[in-house]
């Protein structure tokens, strides 16, 4: 590509590094419910409690209470044998939504972006080893596909996800790799380490990512480091796009100037 490259960007994105906490002040039950929330997903939508209980590392009877207590919530539902979460459990992620202030404060240049564009944008960021979308905008037609607000994705198969792996530290990076199983979504995804490291080195050398068909079929990513008045990476601003005829050079010359404007109009905000 053509692209004038970004020079070498810091170690700016480390993992969150929770608080000291007093062991006086730990609740051990409300870690165990989370868990037992979290242990439902898209390959074990419903669960006994010998099941829950063996995902979570607890017994059939703890697991059980604990599901009982949540049915009695309504954020599960049963039948006698079977669990599955109800839709009151989406009350906490759209607490999130509303009351966090990063969302709150990127829509109104998402829509600036899309109108630059005339694609779907988005904001995410790491959690875990996924990337969650927290805001996105994009045309009526364009808002009936991609990411919906909240979804994760494995990092590694998207742009927003590159980049901001991109920006680790080495260290954290090769123990990440180490411990980690690269899935093929499609032919075209890296489920190469070796092939994996050049992109990601590529991609903080540049400081832009692009992807291209490693989640879905002819659908195309690029995204950019969206950071904060300190210049720490907070998160990642992106727009996904079908290819249809354009080529990967005429796509980035097209988008990447207007999301690293976009992205430094914001940076005084966060």
């Amino acid at each position: 590509m053509n692209t004038p490259a970004l020079p070498a960007q810091p170690d700016a994105l480390q993992a969150p590094s929770p608080p000291a906490l007093d062991k006086r002040d730990w609740i051990a039950g409300l870690e165990k419910g989370l868990s037992i929330i979290e242990c439902f997903d898209d390959a074990n939508p419903r669960l006994t409690a010998s099941q829950a209980g063996a995902r979570c590392g607890m017994t059939r009877t703890a697991a059980r209470r604990y599901l009982l207590t949540l049915e009695h919530l309504g954020y599960v539902a049963g039948d006698g044998k079977l669990f599955w979460l109800t839709p009151r459990v989406l009350r906490l992620g759209q607490s999130y939504l509303e009351s966090a202030r990063l969302p709150r404060i990127v829509q109104p240049f998402l829509q600036r972006v899309t109108a630059g564009t005339q694609e779907s944008a988005y904001v995410s960021v790491m959690d875990g080893d996924d990337i969650v979308y927290i805001a996105r905008n994009g045309s009526s037609r364009a808002m009936n596909t991609g990411y919906v607000l909240g979804s994760r994705v494995q990092a590694q198969v998207t742009a927003a996800g590159m980049l901001m792996l991109s920006m680790r530290e080495p260290a954290w990076l090769e123990k990440w790799l180490a411990s980690h199983e690269l899935k093929a979504y499609t032919s075209f995804t890296i489920a190469s380490k070796d092939r994996l490291r050049i992109e990601l080195a590529r991609v903080r050398a540049q400081g832009w990512a692009i992807s291209e068909q490693q989640l879905e079929l002819n659908y195309r990513g690029i995204a950019v480091p969206l950071r904060d008045r300190h210049g720490d990476v907070v998160g990642a601003l992106s727009v996904t796009m079908p290819m249809g005829h354009e080529s990967s050079e005429e796509a980035v010359g097209r988008v990447l100037s207007v999301l690293r404007e976009t992205a430094q109009a914001m940076r005084n905000l966060i």
